[in-house]
């Protein structure tokens, strides 16, 4: 019995051609099958702990009274949970519930927590067929636009502030995985009608640039999450840091106000000072000499 096979020496070609038509046929399978399936991004362990630790570092930062950090993947899935000592023991099971509903949702649990209290009580059906707390303090995790997890926060002094350390684990992460910003060009007569009405220049990731005025004294500030640069273009002003606010009063998720500061240090400013007051700082225009114009760089972190 004679059995004739292609011979490599003698019939290259035809090998070749049973190699192209292979390899077609697995670059053909391969994209059939690729599009059966999604790559989704998700937090890691590593990632997870990250988040946690960032929104302990805050609540320690702002004398939380306690609280419980659960972190979940872009599932739903637990995958790493801390509680501060002090803190109520159910927190952790609450913090976890938060979420699981921020991240199956991709919304912050405080839109249904509004959404309740504002009478749609049908909301409270759901957790009959999903996971559902309705609590505030739960905050998606995205990177790119695309949640890649969400952190839930219980047993600090409030609901407010569960939600306040919740969303600056989150901000935290996001800010150190954003992507590069672009070149923005503000010309010369944009800047200039920005410092008539105060207005915001620049605004991207991590930071703004906003051209300012003060015609007198204001308010004593603290910003829980931002940085404040400030360079004096024109004028004078007494400022004041650190202290005590005087009556303060929350207008805003990380913003306080207040009537003025007790303590903390002055600061004679006038053109061409630089100022930089660090996150969480008070600070207070005590008096202003007109006109005061000053560029103020914000920068989250």
């Amino acid at each position: 019995m004679n059995c004739a096979t292609p011979s490599i020496s003698r019939e290259p070609l035809a090998w070749l051609h049973l190699i192209l038509a292979v390899a077609a046929a697995l670059v053909v399978a391969n994209a059939a099958h690729a599009a059966d399936v999604i790559t989704q991004s998700t937090l890691s362990l590593d990632g997870a702990k990250s988040v946690a630790m960032s929104a302990l570092h805050y609540a320690r930062a702002h004398n939380a009274p306690g609280a419980a950090v659960a972190v979940v993947d872009a599932g739903g899935v637990v995958i790493y949970v801390e509680r501060l000592d002090g803190t109520f023991l159910n927190a952790s099971n609450i913090s976890i519930g938060k979420a699981r509903t921020a991240v199956l949702f991709g919304k912050p649990t405080r839109v249904f927590e509004d959404l309740v209290n504002k009478g749609r009580y049908t909301m409270l059906a759901l957790p009959e067929i999903a996971p559902f707390t309705p609590l505030m303090g739960g905050v998606p995790i995205e990177i790119g636009g695309r949640v890649v997890g969400a952190i839930g926060v219980s047993g600090a002094a409030s609901a407010a502030q569960d939600d306040e350390i919740a969303t600056a684990g989150a901000r935290e992460f996001a800010k150190t995985h954003q992507t590069l910003s672009q070149v923005q060009y503000v010309p010369n007569d944009k800047v200039a009608e920005g410092f008539r009405k105060d207005a915001t220049l620049v605004s991207d990731n991590g930071y703004r640039v906003n051209s300012s005025r003060r015609d007198g004294p204001g308010e004593a500030e603290v910003h829980a999450l931002d940085t404040d640069i400030f360079y004096v273009i024109e004028g004078s002003a007494s400022v004041i840091t650190g202290g005590e606010v005087i009556e303060p009063r929350t207008i805003a998720v990380n913003e306080t106000r207040g009537k003025g500061i007790q303590g903390g240090t002055e600061y004679k400013l006038g053109k061409g000072d630089v100022l930089t007051i660090p996150r969480g700082t008070p600070h207070w225009f005590k008096e202003v000499k007109t006109p005061f114009r000053y560029y103020v760089v914000k920068a989250s972190g």
